[in-house]
């Protein structure tokens, strides 16, 4: 089981360099199968390299700093 405050924690690490190109993360969720759900905002909501950030960037460092197999999901809010 994936503890959704590390992963809070981590992202927090990110967060500073989104926020350097405009752009910002959010944790929507994380389960226990280890999907971990985010929503991109500002510059990088609609950027069409948001998928490479994700999987290059955020599910990358995740994956570096928690030893478990996590995907990273992309969901947007109404």
């Amino acid at each position: 089981m994936i503890d959704k405050q590390q992963v809070q924690d981590i992202l927090e690490s990110i967060r500073p360099m989104l926020q350097a190109d405009g752009g910002d993360i959010t944790l929507i969720s994380v389960s226990d199968d280890g999907v971990v759900e985010v929503e991109l905002e500002g510059a990088c909501k609609g950027c069409p390299m948001s998928a490479i950030t994700l999987a290059n960037g955020v599910e990358s460092i995740l994956r570096e700093k928690i030893s478990e197999t996590i995907q990273v999901v992309h969901v947007e809010s109404d």
